[in-house]
């Protein structure tokens, strides 16, 4: 016998995640020789009991595969257990194909049975007030119903569903949060309800379904070698694939927290956009963002998951660099210098200086500049007198107006005689050049353009991650560079995560949204415990939905389950750097990251670190130095896009998060205060959430209020 198909359940995988090293690579070892041979006399295959489709094999002397023989051929890894339990629990294994999803499921009722305790620990059952019938017809999986009877607390619930089936879990959490079972039934149930009906005797057919989360043989030595983001090349919940293949009559958005799988759902549209692509060899479609570190990660991860064929297809780009390459490309831009916004800011200050203005600040003109004239393409003073200053905070009157006006004048003028343009100015230089392109291209609307016309589109799709962190500038520009229609922009991001201050509504600057937005609200990446933490950093501020409403993360949960977070303070700076470098020490292995403040603090680490004995990377513009380095190190800004099993906040101190030029402003400046405040809660929950497995929060004198 041979050409067997080995496929693993994706409740199997997180089992394989905590095996030590050499099970894995003996998992691996397994999985080869069963496709070559399922019967070869040293996998010892053989069914545990009677007529039952469940079969135990050898993956070495300690370690048993469970596996469901779905037919013909076709066998699904449900679980990875030590020899002995194996044996000894055989009746205490669930598996059904579940009538409502049509998907695979298995519980290990043991291990389940273990999460909820034989004494009540609250005063009722969490879920009384659901009939049986009601739990199933939303899809709860029948041989979980007895143990769901018995939870009576949160804690009893977030331990249960870590062994619960995915939709199980999904639809208790849900049910938990307040929505009623109608409400449960629309956004839960529905979008993975199978369409046919459904045989549940069947697990060939049960197989093929989107609900049977599964990888198939060749990926199974990704997830064992690469971690997590193998996974991601593999399994998506049967929510993200509906967002990934629906078709968009215009600009789509997705939104959701941290680890809720934006950036995978995005990477899977941008190949589900190019295998629909006719034969050609032209950059039809453009991922961007606006991280330079996050772009380049893209750029592999689209590697790994699509493969060189679609990555020939897709223009990756910083969404500054692309818009200095839109700018170089057209005359007038030649000899000019580019600066970041941290050069602005101190030209800025330098021209303050000079002037010996003192009402406004370098930081405060900079945005206005950047946010409110470039933004909107405001080019005289009468345009920014009736200019909308949305998200800005501050009101400010015409007179004031007109103080600013004639300040950005001067800083203009400055900047041309030194042959310089900021980003910012560059941003919209290029939206003017796409806008202009665009406008030819209506004109022409009867001309056949040729490839790589003047009179065609960049672009035909444009998938945009990260998006709370562009500026209304790189909107224009970005709606310029494709032609309005069906899946013409697909969006996704988070404004909890806006850690640069880019306020911007989609809808008035053209892109119009209403009607095809999702949100995503599990997340993959990190536990219940780490995620709870890291919520409460963000305190009772208002975040905007990119589109003049608001969004909250209502929902936002996670079924993964770990140790709580640790706070940990010490007397000096030093005292700091030791524990940090102890608590590595102590973790002893996996990916860990060390996230600071300021960039000070990163080489005091890496030196302390290296005086320790312990190979770490700083991360710069493009990453970290060292991928492959045990322990990589940044600021806060840096670690955007990037996941780790284990991470420490260092320096998380009043003055430091928020800064103490911060906390002046409350007194000079309270709107800014608020908008500052903010935009640092947001910086310390990206860093937080960067964690996948454990969470420590140090700081020397007094803590930060954030974690008050």
């Amino acid at each position: 016998m041979s050409g067997a198909t080995l496929r693993m359940l994706d409740k199997a995988y997180n089992e394989v995640l905590k095996l030590p090293r050499a099970v894995k690579g003996a998992i691996y070892d397994f999985q080869h020789k069963f496709r070559e041979n399922p019967e070869s006399p040293g996998l010892q295959l053989k069914q545990v009991k009677g007529n039952s489709p469940l079969f135990s094999a050898r993956v070495n002397l300690d370690y048993r595969a469970l596996l469901l023989h779905a037919g013909n051929q076709d066998y699904v890894i449900v679980a990875i257990k030590p020899r002995q339990e194996v044996y000894d629990n055989l009746d205490r294994y669930a598996y059904q194909v579940n009538p409502v999803s049509g998907g695979i499921e298995f519980v290990d009722l043991v291990t389940a049975e273990a999460t909820v305790p034989e004494e009540p620990a609250g005063p009722a059952p969490l879920f009384a007030k659901y009939s049986d019938e009601t739990l199933l017809g939303l899809g709860v999986a029948e041989p979980m119903l007895m143990l769901i009877s018995k939870l009576t607390t949160e804690d009893e619930l977030q331990a249960l569903i870590s062994y619960a089936p995915q939709l199980t879990a999904e639809v208790l959490l849900e049910l938990f949060a307040g929505k009623t079972p109608e409400e449960v039934m629309e956004q839960i149930t529905a979008p993975v309800a199978a369409a046919e009906e459904i045989d549940v005797e069947d697990y060939q057919a049960a197989l093929e379904r989107p609900a049977t989360a599964t990888t198939e043989d060749g990926a199974l030595q990704a997830i064992l070698e690469e971690g997590d983001f193998g996974r991601w090349k593999v399994f998506l919940h049967p929510t993200q694939r509906k967002i990934v293949n629906r078709e968009y009559g215009g600009p789509a958005r997705v939104s959701g927290g941290p680890g809720t799988g934006k950036t995978i759902v995005a990477l899977h549209r941008v190949k589900h956009l190019v295998d629909r692509l006719g034969p050609g060899t032209g950059k039809d479609v453009l991922l961007t963002t606006f991280n330079t570190n996050l772009a380049a990660d893209l750029r592999q991860r689209l590697l790994d998951l699509a493969g060189p064929e679609t990555l020939a297809r897709v223009d990756i780009f910083n969404i500054d660099k692309l818009a200095v390459k839109v700018a170089t490309e057209a005359s007038g831009s030649a000899g000019r210098q580019w600066i970041n916004d941290v050069k602005a800011v101190e030209e800025w200050r330098r021209l303050l200086e000079e002037l010996g203005e003192q009402q406004w600040d370098a930081q405060f003109l900079h945005d206005e500049w950047s946010q409110v004239i470039l933004g909107q393409g405001v080019t005289t003073r009468a345009e920014y007198f009736k200019a909308r200053r949305a998200g800005r905070g501050q009101r400010i009157g015409r007179e004031a107006r007109a103080s600013i006006w004639r300040l950005v004048e001067r800083f203009v003028k400055r900047l041309d005689d030194q042959r310089m343009w900021t980003l910012r100015q560059v941003a919209e230089r290029a939206a003017l050049l796409e806008t202009d392109r665009a406008n030819n291209i209506a004109a022409a609307d009867d001309v056949v353009p040729q490839e790589g016309s003047e009179l065609q589109h960049r672009y035909r799709h444009i998938i945009v991650d990260e998006a709370q962190d562009l500026s209304p500038t790189h909107w224009r520009m970005l709606r310029a560079m494709v032609a309005e229609g069906p899946n013409d922009m697909f969006i996704a991001g988070d404004t909890h995560q806006r850690i640069y201050g880019q306020y911007a509504s989609l809808g008035q600057l053209g892109i119009n949204i209403r009607g095809r937005s999702a949100k995503l609200t599990l997340s993959y990446r990190t536990t219940h415990e780490i995620l709870g933490t890291a919520a409460a950093l963000l305190g009772d501020e208002e975040w905007d939905d990119l589109d003049d409403g608001n969004d909250d993360l209502a929902g936002y949960r996670s079924v993964l389950r770990g140790l709580p977070p640790a706070l940990q303070p010490y007397p000096t700076w030093e005292a700091q750097l030791d524990g940090i470098t102890e608590q590595i020490v102590k973790w002893g292995s996996g990916s860990i990251a060390v996230a600071v403040p300021e960039r000070w603090m990163t080489e005091a680490v890496s030196k302390r670190l290296s005086k320790a004995d312990i190979h770490a990377s700083v991360i710069g513009t493009e990453g970290p130095r060292e991928i492959d380095a045990p322990v990589h190190i940044g600021t806060m800004h840096r670690f955007k896009g990037l996941e780790y099993q284990r991470m420490i906040l260092a320096g998380v101190s009043e003055g430091l998060l928020p800064g103490s030029w911060i906390l002046e402003l409350k007194q000079t400046d309270p709107a800014r205060y608020r908008s500052e405040i903010k935009k640092a809660r947001s910086l310390l929950f990206v860093a937080a959430t960067r964690a996948r497995d454990s969470l420590m929060i140090s700081w020397n004198g007094k803590k930060s209020r954030f974690l008050a």
